[in-house]
């Protein structure tokens, strides 16, 4: 475990640990300030990026926001290493040099723990909202001064500052255990705090997704463009590796595009998978990749709008979550989100690359629903879920089929040999000129059931009237067929997902 400790009060012979004052408060703009700040003028700024340009010198990337409300992004050089997320006061030395302070955490702010509200081994939870570097002795770790926001105990909603050598996270949310008045010891997280980590990553990134089709609408206006070669390339790769309908029409088809859907590159990264010439979510990457060099300033601005999952959560309530800005999305299908709105002649490479960075953010959104909907149910049965979201190729068209595979695994009881599994399969794509479709399908024991949703009227009714051949094509298949349904509209969602058929037995 690793130790942390407030800041010393003030005595006559100043403790060795005392805070020191910030390694450098100073920030060099690379661009001038101009109207928004005159020399002596003070705003808030928030850290949105940082990246190390070279030894001890880090670029910056600044949300200013001014007295009158007005806000704008600087770029800065500092010899700091800030924490993205970070609250910084600033005021204006010169058209080019900032001077920045942290925030004072306050009047009230917490130096020490009262031991009578908080005995020693009271576990303490919070979470950090500012951190900046602090002098420390030569040769020793770099030290941070912290400032936390207490989450439970009856000091909840207080301020404590603490020093450590660990550099928390802002935004992180962290457990301790009181040691002392002024020493707390971190709590690493348990198994079940991950779960809490992929809800709340979830939620991040379900905001900066976007729709599929607006990024191959983006890449349809540039192709008549003057593009560079290797620009030129990575989209004709990621365009030829799409599948087609026919490919999808076959099961070895089907699961050879399903593992190249990007939901599992980084485990065939892990196990050695190579280039993966053509897993999707690997050439969306290049595809970002070529782009960068393109646009001034791109790597840092696309820094900016990336969220960093929180490094420790602690056990307390869900609510907890929505105090960091509210309730998980629904996980399926996902929306069909714009980025921004694309005219003919409107895409540009700019445009391609935030449409690029949300649609990569589109394909983590379901890998994190598959995680946050995997678990262990209130009668035991294991419910395991694989989301992705497939490109197909029709005809001149780009459709994307959102899949969602379900399995719950029935706990085994008496001397069942092996345990019953449940699957459900779940399909929701739009396709011209049926318009939006969603198909729900169970199996179990063999026997395979369905419902399908039509938005639009008369597809509701051309589905309805084909339905007798569907059948005989899944008996044909070696399926025993129960019910099959059509209806208009769609869906009824609740507030969990959970495999709606149970385990009945239909012929008790």
């Amino acid at each position: 475990m690793s130790e942390i400790s407030g800041p010393r009060p003030a005595s006559p012979l100043p403790p060795a640990t005392r805070v020191a004052q910030p390694v450098d408060q100073a920030l060099r703009l690379l661009q001038p300030l101009g109207d928004l700040l005159v020399p002596g003028e003070s705003a808030r700024a928030e850290v949105l990026a940082v990246r190390e340009a070279v030894a001890q010198s880090f670029e910056v990337l600044l949300r200013l926001t001014l007295g009158n409300g007005r806000q704008a992004t600087l770029q800065a050089s500092s010899g700091t290493p800030l924490a993205a997320g970070s609250q910084l006061d600033v005021t204006a030395l010169s058209a080019t040099r900032l001077a920045m302070t942290l925030p004072s955490a306050g009047p009230g702010a917490l130096t020490s723990l009262d031991l009578d509200l908080l005995p020693e081994g009271t576990l303490v939870q919070g979470k950090v909202e500012s951190r900046a570097p602090i002098a420390g002795a030569q040769g020793q770790p770099m030290l941070y001064r912290v400032v936390v926001n207490l989450l439970n105990t009856p000091l909840a909603g207080s301020r404590l500052v603490v020093e450590t050598d660990m550099p928390l996270a802002v935004g992180s949310l962290l457990s301790a255990r009181v040691d002392g008045r002024q020493a707390l010891a971190f709590l690493p997280p348990s198994s079940r705090l991950d779960q809490l980590a992929v809800t709340h990553q979830l939620h991040s990134q379900a905001a900066r997704q976007g729709s599929l089709t607006a990024l191959f609408g983006a890449l349809g206006g540039l192709a008549g463009s003057d593009l560079p070669d290797d620009l030129r390339t990575s989209i004709e790769r990621l365009l030829g590796a799409l599948p087609d309908l026919a490919q999808l029409s076959d099961a070895k088809g089907l699961a050879r595009a399903m593992a190249d859907s990007g939901s599992l590159l980084e485990a065939r990264l892990l196990a050695g998978g190579g280039a993966l010439p053509q897993d999707f979510k690997a050439n969306l990457l290049r595809l970002i990749a070529q782009l960068l060099p393109q646009l001034p300033n791109a790597t840092l601005l696309a820094a900016g709008t990336a969220g960093s999952l929180a490094q420790a959560l602690p056990a307390f309530a869900r609510s907890t979550l929505e105090q960091l800005g509210g309730r998980p999305p629904p996980s399926f299908p996902l929306p069909n989100r714009l980025q921004q709105a694309l005219e003919d002649g409107e895409a540009d490479l700019e445009t391609l690359l935030k449409l690029a960075a949300a649609a990569v953010s589109r394909l983590q959104t379901h890998q994190l629903s598959s995680l946050a909907q995997t678990q262990t149910l209130a009668d035991g049965s294991l419910l395991s879920t694989w989301q992705l979201e497939l490109p197909m190729r029709h005809q001149q068209e780009v459709v994307p089929l959102q899949i969602r595979i379900q399995s719950e695994e029935q706990p085994r009881t008496g001397r069942q040999e092996a345990r019953e599994i449940l699957w459900r399969i779940e399909l929701a794509f739009d396709l011209a000129p049926l318009g939006p479709l969603q198909v729900q399908a169970q199996l179990a024991r063999g026997s395979l059931s369905g419902q399908l949703w039509a938005e639009q009227p008369a597809t509701a009714r051309l589905i309805d009237a084909e339905l007798a051949y569907l059948r005989e094509r899944l008996q044909s298949a070696g399926l025993s067929v129960g019910e099959l349904a059509c209806r208009q509209g769609t869906p009824p969602r609740g507030p969990h997902t959970v495999l709606e058929q149970r385990w009945i037995d239909e012929t008790a």
